[in-house]
C-alpha cells in the first residue's frame, strides 16, 4: 500500500506544508474580452496573470515581424483536446487568427499575454 509502512501502520507526516510550498490556483485563459489582474509574488515582485484575451503577439519566422492581430478560435491543443473545445489558450495551442493558423509559444496565464508564431510556412514558400 501507498504510504503505509510494511507492518501496515500509516507514516505521520513531519510538518504541515509551508505557503510557498503549496499549489497556487489553477488558472485557464479564456478567449473572451481581455482581462488581466496583478497578483505579489515572493519577495514583493509582481506578476501580472491573464484571465482571458482576445489578441495575440503574432510573428512571422519568415520575416521576423511581429504584428497584434485578433483570436478568431482555438482550433486544437496537444496536451488536451477538451480545452481546445473550451477555447481555452496554452502553451503550443494551434490558435486560428487573421494572418491565419499560429501555434502558441509562451504560458499566457503566467505571463500576461499571448505570444504565438506562424504556421503554414512551407505553404507559402512551396508556391509558385
Amino acid at each position: 500500500m501507498k504510504g503505509r509502512k510494511i507492518t501496515g501502520g500509516r507514516y505521520k507526516e513531519l510538518r504541515k506544508k509551508k505557503k510557498y510550498e503549496r499549489p497556487g490556483i489553477a488558472r485557464k485563459v479564456k478567449l473572451s474580452e481581455t482581462k488581466q489582474k496583478t497578483k505579489r509574488g515572493l519577495g514583493g515582485n509582481i506578476k501580472t496573470v491573464l484571465l482571458s484575451a482576445n489578441k495575440a503577439n503574432v510573428t512571422d519566422p519568415l520575416t521576423k515581424k511581429t504584428k497584434k492581430v485578433e483570436i478568431k478560435n482555438v482550433l486544437e491543443t496537444p496536451s488536451n483536446r477538451f480545452l481546445a473545445r473550451q477555447n481555452i489558450l496554452v502553451k503550443s495551442a494551434v490558435i486560428e487568427t487573421e494572418l491565419g493558423k499560429a501555434r502558441i509559444t509562451n504560458r499566457p496565464s503566467q505571463e500576461g499575454m499571448v505570444q504565438a508564431e506562424l504556421l503554414n510556412i512551407e505553404d507559402k514558400t512551396n508556391k509558385k
